[in-house]
């Protein structure tokens, strides 16, 4: 799984995201500062919804940019046998179901598709990137999913 790669379609997927978040922000504002949604009485909330769905939209929007510059300033880089799981890194588990998560600055449960499978994009204040971050190819850890707990093995860090 070429890294570069997925960083690019991660980055392609936060970038629409932020475009349509952007364009609702935008429409939502023009709505709420339009001349029909002006209360036409004490009772009359619709200009004042609109403005906070507007202001919700705008920091949605500001969250999405954030995360496209996070993710556009992050080396790729290899991580070397045996060095501990930080940003940047993809790891892949083996137990139940085994899977791939990529630590991201930002973001976390965007999905993407690679060649390899679906790649989780998780953060290290996340509860599983605060179990990963650390941790080093072949280590084990405890993870509980739906109420039950299971062993999963680190089989790779690139």
């Amino acid at each position: 799984m070429n890294k570069r790669d997925l960083l690019d379609r991660i980055l392609g997927k936060l970038s629409a995201e932020l475009a349509a978040i952007t364009r609702a922000a935008r429409a939502t504002h023009a709505e709420a500062t339009d001349e029909e949604n002006k209360a036409e009485d004490k009772y009359d909330t619709r200009g004042l919804e609109a403005s906070y769905l507007a202001h919700g939209q705008s920091k949605a929007a500001e969250e999405a940019a954030l995360a496209v510059a996070q993710f556009s300033a992050l080396p790729v880089r290899d991580f070397a046998p045996g060095e501990p799981i930080s940003l940047g890194a993809l790891v892949r588990l083996e137990g139940r179901g085994g899977s791939h998560y990529f630590i991201g600055p930002r973001a976390g449960g965007t999905e993407i598709e690679s060649d390899g499978g679906p790649v989780l994009v998780i953060t290290p204040q996340s509860p599983l990137g605060r179990q990963l971050v650390g941790r080093r190819q072949g280590d084990t850890l405890l993870l509980e999913f739906g109420g039950k707990r299971s062993e999963f093995r680190v089989a790779s860090v690139t």
